[in-house]
């Protein structure tokens, strides 16, 4: 059976199934930081660390990028749908072990596993819907499973504030159990099997060096963030390491014949400045959440749901962007809306500088809103107009690429921008921690939550107040850093789609795109 043979109305049910399963990754991707703050707390959760609070959300990012291609491998060769259920039940198991974590290394173990079930969806339902929607309506399909995102964002802290508010920091993964169980229900009922005719091997040597490489670079650049002292050779080393294993992983992956992440589709110069221009829009995104959670919570001293509240704006823009974008690109071109989209979004991130520990937080609203609206005008548009350049029979493994590069970004966001918060933090904290006694001194210089902890254990509100200056001042440089970023990446991509290409006629159905 091919996409000919399946009607309007069964595409239609297929897709609602599959934007239900994605909203659990997308908010699984935003409710944790609504609970960080709490994690932090040494009094109230975990007393980790700003590294383990790296960590607990790059393991996630980290295995969600590393395992794409070799879920979208799998699924071709098994079927997607085989793959899709699987990675459901694992995020499932995943969620249970984070809720009742006893350490912070467990939390950060559970939620890696969490990201290899959320990359055993994220390919997996891009193929099915390749296979499911022929090509005239695939466009629209993708954009409407992008748009998802603006409803797990707005929904994760939302539902983060009010069960941290009201229960312990670890139910916030327990929200992940019943749309496991209803996606589960619905994926098995109606939605397709479709795999490769010919299968393709899997690919553990290319696997292991993306993951070894990964983890090397982001263990580099979180221990940056631990010491200021960036020639030691526990900073070094990991990221030479990494950056040589990841450059061994491209190579291997070149001169494979059957390539299950092909480094060969970068030579088409959109899908490569499509690419990295999502990759810097999702570093700045996850940096901005990292902080901004800490800001809100931490400095401000808001509860869990008024931050969610305050977040909401910004979710809902992504949603409101995501639908605006993929019909006005499609008017106007990429460049034109993407790119315009993308340089508000590093505008926004700038104007992050005038916040302070005052500021009225209808202009934090408003400009979330903007920010938010700009991220979904990149995000819809950009990922279809990569897809596009992807061959349909290329479809699970070659998409991963595109959503693998993503999550990179993810990764080395959090690593980066959260050294260069915890970095800044540590040097204009640490003149006020001089005084203090050596034990407290120790305890107070990890993070603004430590410091607060310290402060009030002294009686010393002023700590309290140099504390949350000080994080203010360490959120206006890492801001600018994530704005630096975003701004070359909106000018790479208006550079590379400046130019609008004919449109050609949609290609035949393909034969050897089985569905089960």
């Amino acid at each position: 059976m091919t996409v000919r043979d399946l009607s309007i109305s069964v595409q239609r049910r297929v897709l609602s199934v599959l934007v239900f399963a994605a909203v659990l990754i997308w908010i699984d991707t935003t409710i944790l930081g609504i609970a960080l703050e709490r994690i932090a707390d040494p009094r109230t959760g975990l007393g980790a660390t700003p590294g383990e609070l790296q960590w607990a959300v790059g393991s996630y990012a980290l295995l969600f990028a590393t395992a794409l291609f070799a879920a979208g491998a799998l699924g071709d060769r098994y079927g997607h749908r085989t793959i899709l259920v699987l990675g459901l039940a694992c995020f499932g198991a995943a969620s249970i072990w984070a809720a009742w974590a006893g350490d912070a290394t467990g939390l950060i173990l559970a939620r890696g596993l969490m990201g290899l079930g959320g990359a055993m969806m994220m390919p997996t339902s891009m193929a099915i819907i390749g296979a499911t929607f022929p090509a005239e309506r695939r466009a629209g399909a993708i954009a409407a499973w992008s748009a998802s995102s603006g409803v797990g964002v707005a929904l994760g802290p939302l539902l983060g504030g009010v069960l941290v508010d009201h229960f312990w920091w670890g139910s916030v993964f327990l929200v992940n159990l019943p749309v496991v169980a209803i996606a589960l229900v619905g994926v098995l009922a109606v939605v397709p099997n479709p795999r490769l005719a010919a299968r393709r091997r899997p690919d553990p040597l290319g696997l292991a060096l993306s993951t070894a490489g990964l983890a090397l670079l982001a263990y580099g650049l979180i221990e940056a963030g631990q010491n200021t002292d960036w020639a030691r050779w526990e900073v070094g080393g990991p990221v030479l390491a990494g950056l040589v294993i990841l450059a061994l992983f491209v190579l291997v992956e070149w001169r494979s014949a059957e390539p299950s992440f092909d480094p060969r589709l970068f030579r088409n110069g959109r899908f490569s400045a499509g690419n990295l221009a999502l990759a810097a829009l999702f570093f700045g995104i996850t940096g901005q959440m990292f902080y901004g959670n800490f800001y809100l919570q931490g400095a401000r001293g808001f509860g869990a749901l008024e931050t969610g509240l305050y977040f909401l704006p910004g979710a809902i823009g992504v949603a409101v962007g995501s639908g605006l974008g993929a019909r006005l690109a499609r008017r106007h071109g990429v460049a034109a809306v993407s790119g315009s989209a993308l340089l508000v979004v590093a505008l926004s991130f700038l104007a992050n500088l005038w916040f302070g520990l005052d500021t009225p937080m209808l202009w934090f609203c408003l400009l979330g809103l903007v920010s938010g609206v700009g991220m979904g005008m990149v995000i819809a548009p950009t990922v279809a107009a990569v897809i596009a350049v992807l061959p349909l029979d290329r479809m699970g493994a070659g998409s991963a690429v595109n959503n693998t590069v993503r999550q990179v970004g993810s990764v080395l966001g959090i690593a980066l921008l959260g050294t260069v918060l915890s970095t800044a933090y540590r040097d204009r904290i640490t003149p006020f921690l001089a005084g203090l006694p050596s034990p407290a001194r120790d305890a107070a210089s990890p993070s603004a939550e430590h410091t607060r902890a310290v402060a009030e254990s002294l009686q010393r509100p002023d700590l309290t107040s140099a504390a949350n200056d000080a994080f203010v001042a360490a959120m206006h440089v890492t801001a600018a850093s994530a704005a630096l970023v975003v701004f070359f990446a909106a000018l790479l991509l208006a550079l590379a789609f400046r130019t609008r290409r004919p449109a050609s006629k949609p290609p035949k159905p393909d034969r050897s795109i089985l569905v089960a």
